[in-house]
């Protein structure tokens, strides 16, 4: 078992809110839904982007949300992160005087859930990114991995229409984050990473949500070179991550995975015998191939 650094609070109430409904039979029922929330952040003096959120880690996501669009540059200073709960708002303030007008006037729409976006000339940025061609990736990690993450109490499992992004290394899970979109939760993992001083070196990122174009930029501009998902592929996400040179695993569920980029650093080290199919109640509630899109 991981000694993670963050990990889902499913207990947390302001996280998700009991409601009542009918079945398939007409009887009545209750169940948690997950909550979502605005947040609108800001860039030094600017309004940057309002977000639907759950509502944890704003200090992060702020933060990974800025790196990622390109908003912020790894080595500028912030120099305050302000959040207001009561009118929803996360100010990020830094020392250099920042460059968001021309960012926000070139901006790509993405695929990813509650209209992800993709700002500036991060498309041409993706081309100069080199990840480590010596990292791999031993099933057997691969298999603890799932193993743990599958298992991990989350609002994933409680609720459901939710996502999960996890920093591994090696076989161990360190940062899970959950967001109501994938993007937020890749975001929050890159926001705490900056502002604790952890690296990308011997890392992995495993997430539920597919692989996508975007998670594979936003995975390659924080320098991790592998990716594993227990959904499906893109075919421009594939293309992605040939080039920048990643390791692209997805439909990870049991014993079953593929690897459609970066095979050669794959160590097929594990008895496959001693892995059993993945249980039935180790999917999230309500699971279906559309709530994992």
């Amino acid at each position: 078992m991981s000694d993670f650094l963050v990990q889902p609070d499913p207990g947390d109430a302001r996280l998700t809110r009991r409601v009542t409904g009918v079945d398939h039979e007409g009887k009545a029922v209750e169940t948690s839904v997950t909550m979502e929330r605005p947040l609108t952040l800001f860039l030094n003096g600017q309004e940057i982007v309002t977000m639907m959120t759950i509502g944890d880690h704003p200090d992060c996501l702020a933060v990974g949300y800025l790196l990622n669009q390109g908003m912020l540059r790894p080595d500028d200073v912030i120099t305050g992160i302000d959040h207001d709960d009561e009118i929803d708002t996360v100010v990020v303030r830094t020392q250099r005087k920042t460059d968001y007008e021309q960012k926000l006037k070139k901006k790509t729409l993405t695929s990813g859930c509650a209209q992800g976006t993709v700002f500036g000339d991060l498309m041409d940025e993706i081309e100069a990114v080199r990840l480590d061609p010596d990292a791999v990736i031993r099933t057997s990690w691969l298999y603890a991995l799932s193993r743990e993450i599958n298992t991990t109490p989350s609002l994933y499992l409680e609720a459901g229409a939710i996502h999960g992004c996890v920093l591994c290394q090696e076989d161990r899970a360190l940062i899970y984050m959950e967001d109501v979109g994938r993007h937020n939760a890749v975001d929050k993992i890159a926001g705490y990473m900056a502002l604790n001083g952890i690296g990308p070196e011997g890392k992995s990122f495993y997430t539920t949500g597919r692989l996508t174009s975007e998670m594979v930029i936003k995975t390659a501009r924080m320098g991790i070179p592998i990716l594993v998902s227990r959904s499906g592929f893109t075919a421009w996400g594939v293309e992605l991550a040939g080039q920048v040179g990643m390791t692209l695993i997805g439909r990870m569920k049991g014993k079953r995975f593929l690897v459609l980029a970066g095979q050669e650093r794959l160590q097929y080290d594990a008895d496959l015998s001693h892995i059993a199919d993945e249980d039935q109640r180790h999917r999230r509630k309500g699971s279906s191939k559309d709530d994992a899109a």
